[in-house]
């Protein structure tokens, strides 16, 4: 399920070492997933008191948070906080990992529920280095949910306006954590370290294979770091947002192809580009001919303000700027 890319516009000198370097930081993901995920747009205020595991409010684990930042989150089954970014340009993103290992809950532990991680992570943080400082400090663990009634495994990706990244798998109930700007690109099965070992058979890459063009993750994971390591730089925001939009679908996989027995290579049901310098964020559905974006510079994060949601699973002609489209949401979440 789904592939991850962080690149800088002005950065493919140091792009080429492996890393961003200077422009506009964006990071592009794709969804994949076997079925329909009725996923919305919401908009999320300053303020906010959240808690850590509300379907187990007894957890002695259960921590509340007070949202500092406002962000902007696509919402999967209209209640899982799956990618997004905040107001200081950081991003988060959930991808599938079958592997991961959460373990037994361990109640000694701060736990935290899989639908609220990427919530709490935009809630709190403004950077990287404090996300990774605090998840590790803290040992926090992550809470296993059912997602569309699978098992959700998931591993994260962190992303700042600075060009800082960090991959953060799971494996016997620790988080793993691999943090730099080295780290640009994300995708499923299997482990991070293994990935990146593949992608040296390629041409480009290290190795004298010819690219791959298949849907599997290691397929996905190479095509996205080549193409990514070779766009040119540009100053024009437009254009670098085309470039990650085209690098992003061609990691995708073709739409009807879903496969119900391996959801980590199933179709692709929507894609973002989120724009952490100029804080912009991108939503293209699958089955819409439209791409839309929220600028966060008109949004009014203000504490106090309601969550504003924007249905774009059962209205999808929306187009363009949709940032004052939103609605109240009729609940919270």
């Amino acid at each position: 399920m789904c592939t991850r890319i962080l690149w800088s516009s002005l950065g493919s000198t140091r792009m080429a070492q492996g890393g961003p370097d200077k422009g506009n930081v964006l990071v592009g993901r794709s969804m994949d997933w076997y079925q329909d995920t009725d996923t919305v747009l919401a908009v999320r205020p300053r303020g906010e008191e959240r808690w850590s595991t509300p379907s187990t409010p007894d957890d002695p684990g259960n921590f509340t948070w007070t949202s500092e930042y406002g962000s902007v989150v696509a919402l999967m089954y209209r209640r899982a906080a799956v990618d997004g970014i905040n107001e200081a340009g950081f991003q988060a993103s959930g991808l599938y990992l079958s592997e991961s290992e959460y373990g037994e809950r361990d109640t000694s532990r701060p736990g935290i529920e899989l639908y609220w991680a990427i919530q709490w992570l935009l809630d709190r943080f403004g950077t990287v280095d404090d996300a990774v400082r605090e998840f590790t400090d803290r040992n926090v663990q992550l809470v296993a949910e059912t997602v569309g009634g699978r098992p959700g495994t998931a591993h994260v990706a962190l992303a700042d306006r600075n060009g800082d990244s960090a991959v953060i798998e799971f494996r016997g109930g620790k988080a793993v954590v691999r943090h730099g700007e080295q780290y640009t690109v994300m995708a499923n099965s299997p482990w991070f370290d293994e990935q990146l070992e593949l992608q040296k058979r390629y041409v480009g890459l290290g190795g004298d294979l010819p690219l791959p063009g298949g849907v599997d993750s290691p397929d996905r994971f190479a095509r996205a770091a080549y193409y990514s390591a070779r766009l040119p730089a540009t100053s024009d925001m437009r254009e670098a947002t085309a470039y990650m939009f085209s690098v992003i679908r061609n990691a995708s996989a073709p739409f009807g192809t879903a496969d119900e027995v391996r959801p980590n290579i199933s179709t692709t049901r929507w894609r973002t580009v989120a724009d952490l310098t100029d804080g912009r964020y991108f939503y293209e559905s699958t089955t819409s001919p439209n791409v839309v974006w929220v600028e966060l510079s008109q949004l009014d994060f203000s504490e106090g303000r309601p969550e504003l949601l924007l249905d774009v699973a059962t209205e999808p002609d929306h187009v363009g700027n949709v940032t004052g489209e939103f609605t109240p949401a009729r609940a919270p979440r």
